[in-house]
């Protein structure tokens, strides 16, 4: 694996430029899926390794990515009660036993 680094202040505040205008599309808008377009052609631009595998990822799956951009539906309500759900189920089960190294080998196992 490589060892990536930025190596100027000019590489942050790319980095931070293309960070912010990235999450600046995450509110689903019409047209984000073209903002994206035009986003992923400068950050392929840019000397930093790490968004252009970043961005190899969004091409995976580029419909499902533009679908997220740009309709309003999400399903995070669900993934909250899923996650509150399966958290508390585990502190039940793990109530009066070993303390974290117990409870992280029953989450990296579950």
């Amino acid at each position: 694996m490589h060892s990536y680094h930025v190596r100027t202040p000019a590489d942050v505040a790319l980095l931070a430029s293309l960070v912010r205008e990235f999450a600046g599309l995450l509110t689903p808008a019409d047209g984000n899926d073209d903002l994206l377009t035009a986003w992923i052609t400068t950050a392929r631009a840019a000397d930093l390794p790490h968004l252009h595998a970043y961005t190899r990822g969004l091409d995976l799956d580029r419909d499902a990515v533009n679908n997220a951009l740009t309709l309003p539906y999400s399903n995070g309500g669900t993934e909250g009660v899923n996650t509150n759900t399966n958290t508390n189920k585990i502190m039940r089960q793990m109530r009066g036993r070993a303390g974290f190294s117990l409870l992280r080998h029953r989450i990296l196992l579950g």
